[in-house]
């Protein structure tokens, strides 16, 4: 029989142990989302910041924060460092994130991650081998809306569902563009990227997939595929995707939506995300019959993305979204860009 004494230190003393905070690193500062994930990362007590590794000089000149400035040898010499957040722009990413992994640390890597599906796959499957996490950043894995909608899908609220639809346009400057225009899926590419996350997550692998890349007259001057649009087709079911890169308002446009036989759930705007739309034929889980209106509390970016690394990190558990499925959304999202 173990003393109470004796019990009660062992027992608080293994969630001390996995309490401690997570030193992370940041690669790059370029990314449009980088602000974010920094706040989100320095606002987690889970974490602890031990600098970014940012080698162009005007890059580190626009950061308002002053954080300590790592050279790579100390990024990646440095065996405190757990984690390693790349920030970096779409055609640097995977060879950060081939560097950090082969150095021994888990990753958050930006999406989309690349526009290659092999090398895509080779870094997955590294850090398989190495037991290491590997995340992809992906907007609205954690959205409490997307999640509910996907919930009442899952759950059979909304009978059977037929049918995804989602819009996502930006607002991007001529400089995004040009950043944008070699990769030819554009848009869809570079932003649909999030929806199609959320299309695999409920419906799976797509048994086909039908895109259209179009330009609008800026589009044929800088080369950017600016309105797409993709099809997936599923057994029983299908799902649209459109989205382009100049419209006044479009954080406010943005959509998505997931409808059933007997139901159907909408968000517009999916941020900030704080009402959604549910209608069933019958009362189904928390939902009254007929069409009501659900009021979400605040939806912050990124805060349940590096609440679920720590989790995983600190108890040495998978990830919500495993290896398999990342590769999934990025052969999808490659099968939707024409790359594959």
């Amino acid at each position: 029989m173990i003393p109470r004494r004796a019990f009660l230190s062992t027992s608080l003393a293994a969630p001390l142990l996995a309490a401690q905070p997570i030193r992370t690193a940041f690669v790059s500062t370029k990314h449009s989302h980088f602000s974010g994930k920094w706040k989100a990362v320095s606002d987690n007590a889970s974490y602890s910041l031990a600098g970014i590794h940012e080698p162009d000089p005007q890059a580190r000149a626009r950061v308002k924060a002053q954080p300590r400035w790592l050279s790579e040898e100390e990024l990646f010499a440095d065996k405190s460092i757990a984690l390693v957040v790349v920030e970096t722009p779409i055609a640097q990413a995977l060879p950060w994130a081939r560097k950090a992994i082969a150095a021994g640390k888990h990753v958050h890597l930006e999406k989309p991650p690349s526009h290659e599906w092999a090398p895509f796959r080779e870094v997955v499957e590294e850090a398989r081998r190495r037991s290491l996490l590997l995340q992809t950043g992906y907007i609205w894995r954690f959205h409490e809306g997307v999640r509910r909608a996907i919930e009442a899908a899952r759950n059979g609220w909304l009978g059977h569902v037929y049918l995804m639809r989602g819009t996502i346009n930006t607002d991007i400057s001529d400089a995004q563009r040009r950043e944008l225009a070699p990769f030819r899926g554009g848009m869809m590419f570079e932003l649909g990227c999030h929806q199609i996350d959320r299309v695999v997550d409920l419906l799976g692998r797509p048994k086909n997939v039908k895109s259209w890349l179009q330009k609008t007259p800026a589009g044929k001057q800088d080369g950017l595929a600016d309105a797409t649009l993709a099809v997936f087709e599923f057994d029983s079911a299908m799902a649209v995707i459109s989205t382009g890169a100049r419209m006044a308002g479009a954080s406010q446009h943005r959509s998505l939506e997931i409808i059933g036989t007997d139901g159907a759930v909408i968000l517009q705007p999916v941020e900030p995300g704080t009402n959604m739309r549910v209608t069933v034929r019958t009362a189904q889980g928390p939902y009254k019959a007929g069409w009501q209106d659900v009021e979400l509390p605040p939806q912050p970016r990124y805060t349940g993305d590096f609440a679920d690394l720590a989790r995983a990190i600190q108890t040495a558990r998978p990830l919500t979204f495993s290896y398999d499925f990342e590769l999934l959304v990025q052969e999808t999202i490659l099968r939707a860009s024409q790359e594959l």
